[in-house]
């Protein structure tokens, strides 16, 4: 156990998973379109979401080992779903990795203008890519402790800032700047209020990819959902937090801010209040690197674990770590950084995520069903209220791929354009998955 991640590490993962640099300027985005109404809108899709994540906080309680929604789809549904779901997942981590590393070769070279070169901020996403990996190389241990302290670096100004708007506010004058910009945000019409609440919605993903590393974990059944649900009730309070305060502190001038957290920051804590927040920003985007390159090794780990990909990906060093999987990984995200040609890749992210809710929210009236079947009594972590829950995330996740399919239809023509390409591969890895079975069945004979 020595090493593994208690339950604050968990939650700290989860919290890295989810909060990256997109809530610094959510604000603004959200007031521009719908104005006030962007409060109701994130506090419904907050509940949205943790319905969700309720259903993947059920699930994580039946498994301890690697995947997450990989598990519990190919549990639920068979190999095959499962195969579609762990490798587009896989692939999905890299492309979002090579994304961050390039985002934050970017910022970073605005703040060393040595760097604001097309090479130098090659050369910091690169630099980035290889110096996770090898703190994944060197162990759990050492993610653990990086991604705890790269944690608290990103939330700790946004605490603060929430705690200065909740006691200084009222002391602060604001009067000039908010009539300095007289902009309001148009009424909302529906269409506009959909597209904000779709948008909201994928500020809260993430947490789905907590699970995927629940090896690594100690007492992941009884830690995992617990954490998932801490993490969910966290994040939705700072995201309410903060949209509330920007808007109470900007007033109407918050729809066309372009750093509405820092300029809030600024008006309540004068200039250190600004720096801190870009810190804050900045530490963001390196905590958004380090998960990345930490879940998307483990998405490896599993399919491998079940035979879906070759064993030669279970590997492992002095440390434990399973080096290959690393490898594999670092190398696809250097590839996809220097190539420049990942932009049309991520488009495959909203099928990604939603394959990964639908079946996850399936599965568990499915796993239910089998409980009650053969007469078991779970006795992990149960959604209240019955099937209620799940059937709500259910059908919220089809009507939110529905709508996102209709404002971006080439993203899901991306997506399901992945799905076919991986699917002839499939009989390689059923026959490994069968050979791993059958070595396991006859080891537990002994």
């Amino acid at each position: 156990m020595k090493g593994k991640l208690g339950f604050w590490s968990i939650v700290l993962l989860g919290i890295n998973c989810i909060i990256g640099t997109g809530i610094f300027g959510l604000p603004s985005k959200a007031y521009a379109m719908i104005g006030e109404a962007s409060v109701g809108v994130i506090i419904f899709d907050a509940l949205l979401v943790i319905s969700i994540a309720l259903c993947f906080a059920e699930a994580a309680g039946r498994f301890k080992v690697n995947g997450g929604p990989y598990i519990y789809a190919k549990e639920a549904f068979g190999t095959f779903f499962g195969y579609e779901v762990g490798l587009m997942k896989w692939l999905m981590g890299i492309i979002g990795w090579a994304t961050f590393a390039v985002f934050l070769g970017n910022r970073l070279a605005l703040v060393f203008p040595t760097f604001d070169t097309s090479s130098g901020r090659m050369a910091i996403a690169i630099f980035s890519i290889l110096f996770w990996s090898v703190i994944n190389l060197m162990g759990v241990k050492s993610s653990k402790i990086v991604n705890n302290i790269v944690t608290l670096g990103k939330i700790i100004p946004l605490f603060l800032f929430i705690f200065a708007g909740i006691f200084l506010f009222g002391k602060v004058d604001t009067t000039t700047l908010t009539k300095t910009v007289a902009v309001a945000a148009s009424a909302p019409n529906g269409n506009t209020l959909v597209e904000a609440a779709i948008l909201f919605f994928f500020a809260f993903t993430g947490f789905e990819a907590i699970g995927i590393a629940a090896g690594d974990m100690i007492n992941p059944q009884k830690n995992l959902p617990k954490a998932i649900v801490v993490v969910m009730l966290i994040v939705s309070a700072v995201y309410i937090a903060i949209l509330l305060i920007c808007m109470k502190v900007l007033g109407p001038s918050l729809a066309v801010s372009k750093a509405p957290v820092a300029e809030a920051a600024g008006v309540l804590l004068g200039s250190g209040g600004k720096s801190f927040i870009m810190t804050g920003i900045l530490i963001s985007i390196i905590g958004i690197n380090m998960a990345g390159s930490y879940t998307s090794t483990k998405s490896g780990v599993a399919l491998a674990e079940t035979g879906l990909v070759p064993e030669f990906f279970l590997k492992t060093n002095s440390k434990g770590v399973h080096y290959n999987a690393v490898l594999a990984s670092m190398i696809g995200t250097m590839v996809l950084a220097m190539s420049g040609s990942f932009a049309a890749l991520a488009s495959i992210g909203v099928i990604v995520r939603f394959i990964q809710y639908i079946p996850t929210c399936a599965a568990v009236l499915i796993f239910r069903k089998r409980d009650r079947e053969n007469g078991i009594k779970h006795e992990g972590f149960t959604i209240p209220f019955g099937p209620i829950i799940p059937i709500i995330a259910l059908v919220v996740s089809v009507i939110l791929l529905i709508k996102a399919g209709i404002a971006t239809p080439h993203k899901i023509v991306y997506g399901l354009g992945g799905l076919v390409v991986v699917a002839p591969f499939y009989k390689f890895s059923k026959d490994r998955m069968e050979k791993v079975e059958k070595k396991e069945a006859l080891g537990g004979a002994q």
